[in-house]
């Protein structure tokens, strides 16, 4: 095979596709998560052109490359998708979402500008407002679609720089950071990595955030954030955390409100899935004040259970976007100094919005599963998933091996292996061990993390296909691997 051109079937390769999908998504309730013996499969992929793994000179033909793909892929792949997937903050894909993916990946529209597809421009426009309702935010706030919470992150932060340097009298999209001193960025301890590696990729460095934790969970220190504010007197950057990763804990995002109310500081909000919590009136209030924040960032990969890359970040004041992301003018962009400029009320070129200018439609599969489950359907999993997290705590409860260590206020559950007859000072090798060993063994995936100096597994629920026999199977299998790493050599040496 050698130019596309002559691939006169282009509907075969997605048919071979379709043919796979069902059986692949029918399985995923029951598979292992992960399969180390398929990983074998995997030198497969760069032997298609020979055994020596270089590019082909000859292609296969679409029909041979998608049989490879779909056979090594549909074994060797992390089934991250499925009910059993606990490790990081991953959702799935709903069909709908699914669905509508495959959409825009059919479409293959340029959401850049209104000129380049007023599909996915429209399309956008109306995602955002449905998320916006979702969330029960106020009508003021616009944002734009990103390709992630740490995307979300820096499209946030990067208006907060402009406003920043606004205050100093510079133009930072003119003339750079570099007139400016540093700027200031407080937060509490469960800061996540996310929000310093958009500080890094913004030039301020991922090391400039002033910590202040009351204690070593990273809980904020709100006296001591307000001492800096005061000793600084210039304007500031506040970073609060709705839902971190290790409990699933918040910052009272009141509190910090007033900070930077009195202080007059900018508000950035770090809600990757925390600020899904405004679904359900059992965990609403812990997003109380979330309506002063200045910027919002959130994932749509995690909770709203859409397939990667989806973020969406939320501003106040989304006039502020196109003053950051403005692109040079250009004849043959759209733009006040281009004859494709239409000026019209209303209308969003989202290239301007954001730090992409060529851009995916991402809206299609948000629209799709917001349109196909509403807000009922949405709220409805939400509630079923902090039943289940609620379900898990007290299995770890009632299990003597096992040991909660934080309050379950979300959908995450920190927990430990804790065998009464393992000295304490062992117990965090074994849960390093442990967490070694649930991702071998493949049956669930969880991960490991330091909470309040212990290590601990901290397991999240947020897949709309979990259920109480997930999560059960977790407990079993979390048990049945402690038995046998307390047991084993390493615990009797």
């Amino acid at each position: 095979m050698a130019d596309p051109l002559h691939e006169r079937d282009t509907a075969a390769a997605l048919e071979q596709v379709w043919a796979a999908a069902g059986p692949y998504l029918d399985s995923l309730a029951d598979r292992p998560v992960h399969d180390p013996a398929a990983e074998r499969l995997l030198r497969e992929l760069a032997e298609v052109g020979g055994a020596d793994g270089g590019l082909p000179e000859r292609g296969v033909g679409s029909a041979a490359a998608l049989e490879r793909l779909l056979r090594v892929g549909t074994a060797a792949a992390t089934h991250s998708a499925g009910p059993r997937f606990f490790h990081f903050v991953v959702g799935g894909a709903t069909p709908a979402a699914l669905a509508g993916d495959w959409t825009a990946a059919l479409l293959d529209q340029n959401a850049a500008f209104r000129a380049s597809s007023a599909l996915a421009a429209e399309l956008e426009t109306i995602a955002l407002r449905w998320l916006r309702e979702l969330f029960g935010l106020p009508d003021r706030f616009g944002g734009a679609l990103v390709a992630s919470a740490t995307f979300a992150n820096f499209t946030s932060l990067a208006v907060a720089t402009h406003w920043w340097a606004e205050q100093h009298g510079v133009d930072v999209a003119a003339d750079g950071l570099v007139v400016l001193p540093r700027m200031p960025v407080l937060s509490g301890g469960y800061v996540h990595a996310s929000s310093r590696k958009a500080l890094q990729m913004l030039g301020h460095g991922r090391d400039t955030v002033e910590v202040y934790a009351r204690d070593r969970v990273g809980r904020i220190d709100v006296p001591a954030v307000e001492r800096r504010l005061a000793e600084l007197d210039a304007p500031a950057v506040l970073v609060a955390n709705a839902g971190e990763v290790n409990a699933g804990d918040f910052d009272p995002i009141d509190v910090v409100a007033d900070l930077a109310e009195r202080y007059g500081a900018w508000l950035h909000v770090d809600a990757a899935f925390g600020l899904f919590a405004a679904l359900s009136p059992r965990t609403a209030g812990l997003l109380r004040g979330i309506e002063r924040a200045d910027s919002i960032a959130c994932d749509a990969h995690k909770w709203l259970n859409v397939p990667y890359e989806s973020g969406f970040a939320f501003l106040r004041d989304p006039a502020r976007l196109p003053v950051a992301f403005g692109m040079p003018g250009t004849a043959y962009l759209p733009g006040p100094d281009s004859p494709l400029w239409s000026g019209r009320s209303g209308s969003v070129d989202y290239a301007l919005h954001g730090p992409e200018s060529s851009r995916r439609a991402r809206s299609m599969p948000i629209w799709a599963t917001l349109a196909a489950y509403g807000r009922e359907g949405h709220r409805a999993m939400v509630e079923r998933q902090l039943d289940l997290a609620r379900r898990l705590a007290r299995l770890v409860d009632e299990t003597p091996e096992l040991e909660r260590l934080a309050e379950v206020r979300l959908c995450v559950v920190c927990f430990r292996a804790a065998p009464r007859h393992v000295p304490p000072d062992e117990l965090d090798d074994l849960n390093r061990r442990l967490g070694s060993a649930l991702l071998d063994d493949g049956r669930v995936f969880v991960g490991t993390t330091v909470y309040d100096g212990r290590v601990a597994l901290r397991p999240a629920i947020v897949n709309w296909q979990t259920t109480e026999a997930d999560v059960d199977l977790l407990v079993e299998v979390v048990r049945e691997l402690t038995a046998t790493l307390a047991d084993g050599p390493a615990a009797t040496s």
